[in-house]
C-alpha cells in the first residue's frame, strides 16, 4: 500500500496498523475499554527519564525503548534507518562550518549529475520541499512577491490544481502557501482548468487516465509547471518521473533512499529549484521555518551516491531470505499459513517484499491485531502490519486473521528476533476468549441535542450532539463542530457513553471518539482524536422555554414594518 494513499482516507493508529474507522461497526469500535488501549500503551512505553547515554541504550536512557520496524518507513516510527555511508558523511559535515548557498549549489549540481536532472535540491523533508517549489513558483523568483506570502493579493498565478485521486494529507504543504485549489475529476476537466491564474499542477503518480505522462501533455504546452510527489518510491535513474515530463519530482529522504529522516529530494528544473531555494533558509522568506541543515543536505548527497551504486537486487534477496528465516520457524504452527510476496518487477512505491502469516483465531484463540499489540509493547518491540477477514467477498468461510512482516526497514539480526517473538506468541497455550460481555441497561435515554463543550490544549469549543435515535444500547444521530455536520453513532453501556464521528474533507480526515460517564443531565469524558491525540469534553442536555405560545398566521401583509 502506497504510504500516501494510506493517509488519504484513514486515520492511524501508531506502531500497530490498527485503523479505527467510522464505517466500521459500532460494536467493533466500541468494544475497548474507556480509555484508548493505544494511547495507555504509548504511555506506559515511556519510563521515568534519567539522564541521556549516548550509546547502543540511548533510547532506554530516558525511558524510551526503541521498535524493530516490520511495517514500514512510517514518520511515527522513525521511518527508515541512515546508511552508514549517511552517518559518516553527516559526521563530518557537523565539523565544519560552510557557506549554505554555496554548499546548496555545489550540492544541486553533484544530484544532477549523478540522476541525470537539470538540477537537484535538499530539503528538509518532502513535504517541505513541495511547500518550497510552490512558493517559488509563485514568486517566481520575484523577492517582493515572495515576502508577501502568503497574501497573495496582486499575484497573477494563484491557483494550483489536483486530480481528485491525488488529494491527500500532505497537500497542506501546497495549501499553506496561500493558493486556492482547484480539484479536478477527469482529464477534461483538467484541461479547461487551466487558465491564466494557473500557477502549477500538483499530483502523485498514478493509473490511467492519471499517469505523469498524461498530465504533462496537458500541462507543457500551457507552460504550467507539473510537481510530482513521489515522497516513499524507489529513486529511478534515469528519473522516470522526469521522462514522462514533470517539472519537479519530490522524494522522502528518509524513506527507501535511506537518509537523513529530515530531509527531502527534489529534481528536475533549475529555474524552478533554484525559485524554491530562493523561498526557503537560510533565506527570510515564507519558507524560512524549512530549515534544512549542511549535515542534512550532505547526508542526503550521501545516500543518493550510495544509491545509485548499491547491488538493489542482492538487497532484495537479502531481505527475502529474513522472511524466509522467519517462515521456517513459524511452518508448522497449526492453522498457520505462511505467504512470502516480493513487489513486482518495476515497482517502485515502498517496494519490499512480505511475509504474511494468516491463521485461524478459532483455533489459536488469538487475533492478529491482539498479535500486533503484544509485539509493540513488550520487549523487545516489533511493528508489524494486520488483517482480518472472513472467507471471500459475499461468501461464507472460517474466519481468518493475519499480521504481515514488511523486510526492507529491518537490520540483520532482526529476523531471529521477530521469529522467535511471533512463534512465543502463536505456540502459547490460551483459553478460548470469553464470550463478550452484554451491555448493562442504560442508565437513561439520552435521546435530543447536548450541548458539548471542548477544552484543546490551548482552546475551546463549542459542538452539539444531535441524538436522533436511541436504540437499546445503541445511539444515532449527528454531530455538529465549528465547521462541519458529521454522522454520529455510539452506545450507552449502563451509564458510559461512547460516541464516534469523522469529518472527512479532500485530503483530510478527522476520527473524534468521545467516552465518558452520564451523571444526570451531564456527560464528562475525554475525546480519542487518534494522531491528534486527546481533549476533554463536557456535554449538557439542551433544554428549552417552557412557555407554550400558539402560533397564528397574520390575516395579510404587514401594514406596518
Amino acid at each position: 500500500m502506497k504510504r500516501r494513499e494510506l493517509l488519504k482516507d484513514l486515520s492511524m493508529i501508531p506502531l500497530a496498523g490498527g485503523v479505527l474507522s467510522a464505517a466500521a461497526s459500532t460494536s467493533a469500535a466500541f468494544a475497548e475499554s474507556s480509555k484508548p488501549k493505544w494511547f495507555q500503551k504509548a504511555s506506559a512505553a515511556v519510563s521515568a527519564p534519567g539522564p541521556l547515554k549516548p550509546g547502543p541504550q540511548i533510547y532506554q536512557s530516558i525511558g524510551v525503548e526503541p521498535i524493530i520496524n516490520c511495517r514500514g518507513t512510517f514518520t511515527i516510527i522513525g521511518a527508515s534507518i541512515e546508511l552508514p555511508e549517511v552517518r559518516q558523511a553527516m559526521e563530518y559535515a557537523c565539523q565544519y562550518n560552510v557557506q549554505i548557498d554555496e554548499l546548496a549549489f555545489g550540492v544541486g549540481q553533484r544530484l544532477s549529475e549523478i540522476v541525470g536532472s537539470e538540477w537537484g535540491m535538499v530539503s528538509s523533508g518532502c513535504a517541505a520541499g513541495m511547500n518550497e517549489v510552490t512558493a517559488g513558483i509563485i514568486a517566481g523568483g520575484n523577492p517582493e512577491k515572495l515576502i508577501r506570502i502568503p497574501n497573495l493579493e496582486g499575484f497573477e498565478k494563484t491557483e494550483v490544481i489536483i486530480p481528485r485521486s491525488s488529494r491527500n494529507v500532505y497537500d497542506h504543504a501546497i495549501r499553506n502557501v496561500g493558493v486556492k485549489i482547484i480539484t479536478v475529476e477527469t482529464i477534461e476537466e483538467l484541461k479547461k482548468a487551466i487558465t491564466p491564474r494557473t500557477a502549477m499542477i500538483y499530483m502523485m503518480p498514478g493509473d490511467e487516465p492519471w499517469t505523469v505522462k498524461a498530465v504533462a501533455d496537458i500541462a507543457k504546452p500551457a507552460g504550467v509547471p507539473l510537481l510530482v510527489d513521489a515522497a516513499a518510491e524507489r529513486l529511478t535513474i534515469p528519473n522516470i518521473h522526469l521522462q514522462a515530463g514533470a517539472s519537479v519530482v519530490a522524494y522522502s529522504g528518509g524513506k527507501v533512499i535511506r537518509g537523513p529522516q529530515c530531509a527531502g529530494l527534489m529534481l528536475g528544473s533549475k529555474d524552478v529549484l533554484m525559485s524554491a531555494w530562493q523561498a526557503s533558509a537560510p533565506h527570510h522568506g515564507p519558507c524560512r521555518n524549512n530549515k534544512v541543515g549542511r549535515e542534512e543536505m550532505i547526508g542526503m548527497l550521501a545516500a543518493v551516491e550510495a544509491w545509485a551504486t548499491r547491488d538493489h537486487k542482492a538487497e532484495m534477496r537479502t531481505w527475502v531470505s529474513w522472511l524466509e528465516n522467519i517462515s521456517k520457524k513459524l511452518s508448522g504452527i497449526p492453522s498457520a499459513k505462511l505467504e512470502i510476496k516480493e513487489p513486482a518487477e518495476g515497482a517502485l512505491d515502498n517496494a519490499t517484499p512480505t511475509l504474511t502469516i494468516t491463521w485461524d483465531p478459532t483455533k489459536l484463540n488469538i487475533t492478529g491485531q491482539e498479535v500486533a499489540d503484544e509485539l509493540q509493547t513488550t520487549k523487545p518491540r516489533v511493528a508489524v502490519g494486520t488483517g482480518f477477514r472472513r472467507g471471500q467477498a459475499a461468501q461464507s468461510g472460517p474466519p481468518t486473521t493475519s499480521i504481515t512482516v514488511a523486510a526492507y526497514m529491518m537490520g540483520p539480526g532482526n529476523d531471529k528476533i521477530v521469529a522467535e517473538r511471533i512463534y512465543e506468541i502463536l505456540t502459547r497455550k490460551r483459553s478460548a476468549p470469553k464470550a463478550e460481555a452484554t451491555m448493562k441497561a442504560p442508565a437513561a435515554e439520552i435521546a435530543g441535542r447536548w450541548d458539548v463543550s471542548i477544552e484543546f490544549y490551548t482552546s475551546a469549543s463549542k459542538h452539539t450532539f444531535i441524538i436522533e435515535k436511541q436504540d437499546g444500547n445503541y445511539l444515532y444521530g449527528t454531530h455538529k463542530g465549528e465547521f462541519a455536520t458529521r454522522e454520529l453513532f455510539g452506545n450507552i453501556d449502563g451509564d458510559e457513553v461512547r460516541f464516534q464521528s469523522r469529518y472527512s474533507v479532500p485530503g483530510d480526515n478527522l476520527t473524534m471518539t468521545f467516552y465518558g460517564k452520564l451523571s444526570g443531565d451531564t456527560i464528562t469524558g475525554e475525546i480519542d482524536m487518534v494522531e491528534y491525540v486527546n481533549a476533554k469534553f463536557t456535554a449538557k442536555r439542551a433544554t428549552f422555554p417552557n412557555n407554550r405560545q400558539r402560533i397564528n398566521i397574520p390575516a395579510g401583509r404587514p401594514l406596518s414594518t
